[in-house]
């Protein structure tokens, strides 16, 4: 199934949003805020049916499918990524810990932006940057999950783009924490949740990991092309060391992180420049769609 949050064109933003089930280029409409109680009463019900309101596509606007997760945490866990990444920019090899274990941060789960949203351009920064990413959504909670039972707590996958303020990051990594503030004002999601079932031929239950081609553009010109197998660290990997010692909640939201390739920090000092207002970012993964976001001005963040 794919599941999306979404708006009818001319609702205000400030307006209940709906959770509607994407089937055959329609939207039926499941009444219901919360995304994973919409993929509980589809899972538990046959679309179409009499009931349902009906909405194409072009008539609705698609927010993040979750809006407010409980937790956000990015992992880092495609290898080129970081080989490129630290070469290029700090003449530095991949430190053997990170073969060892999957690393990632936490990051605000009150920025989260959904496709086509304008992206505010962090206060402070010239070095605005993205990050290919794709996401597990948690469809149950956990307590030291083990990597065998991973997969029974994954409601789905979407994309995901991990904006990132190089110049802010660098600065508060010089102390030795973060990142932090140079992550934390935006992360675009979406367009939709696919369900586990809808990936499955492209499953490998031997690695646990999935064979997906992925393509990164910036204002309609191609950047990079890879595959989600390139993962070092599997999803169902780094589930389990997030939820050792702790718990995993329903709706929590797990980053793949950077895709090899996929982001401009990775082409070095010698790179054509960063982001600038007016440019358009898309992210695609076969099956998972196309995750666009417009850089906009600072001043159009989100409030409460």
């Amino acid at each position: 199934m794919k599941l999306i949050r979404f708006l009818q064109n001319g609702e205000a933003s400030g307006q209940l949003a709906r959770v509607g089930l994407l089937q055959d280029g329609q939207v039926y409409d499941l009444g219901l805020e919360n995304l994973l109680d919409g993929l509980d009463k589809a899972s538990s019900q046959t679309y179409p049916n009499s009931d349902t309101p009906i909405y194409p596509l072009e008539k609705i606007r698609l927010l993040a499918p979750v809006s407010r997760p409980p937790s956000f945490r990015d992992f880092m866990s495609y290898e080129l990524h970081i080989e490129n990444s630290r070469r290029k920019n700090s003449g530095t090899e991949v430190p053997s810990q990170w073969y060892e274990i999957p690393v990632f941060y936490f990051s605000n789960p009150h920025a989260f932006y959904g496709s086509d949203e304008a992206i505010p351009y962090p206060q402070g920064s010239e070095a605005l940057d993205c990050e290919f990413e794709w996401a597990a959504i948690i469809g149950k909670d956990g307590y030291n999950v083990s990597a065998a039972q991973a997969t029974e707590h994954i409601a789905g996958f979407m994309l995901l783009n991990d904006w990132s303020a190089r110049d802010l990051q660098r600065q508060e990594m010089a102390v030795g924490l973060g990142p932090a503030k140079g992550k934390d004002f935006a992360t675009s999601i979406g367009p939709y949740l696919v369900t586990p079932d809808e990936l499955a031929d492209r499953y490998d239950p031997a690695t646990g990991l999935y064979d997906l081609e992925s393509v990164w553009r910036i204002n309609g010109k191609e950047k990079s092309r890879n595959n989600t197998k390139s993962q070092y660290h599997s999803f169902a990997q780094c589930i389990e060391r997030a939820a050792a010692n702790t718990w995993i909640r329903r709706g929590d939201v797990i980053g793949s992180g950077t895709l090899g390739n996929g982001c401009l920090l990775e082409e070095g000092p010698e790179r054509a420049g960063w982001l600038q207002v007016g440019d358009v970012v898309e992210l695609e993964i076969e099956r998972l769609g196309v995750l666009r976001g417009v850089i906009g001005d600072a001043l159009i963040g989100k409030g409460l």
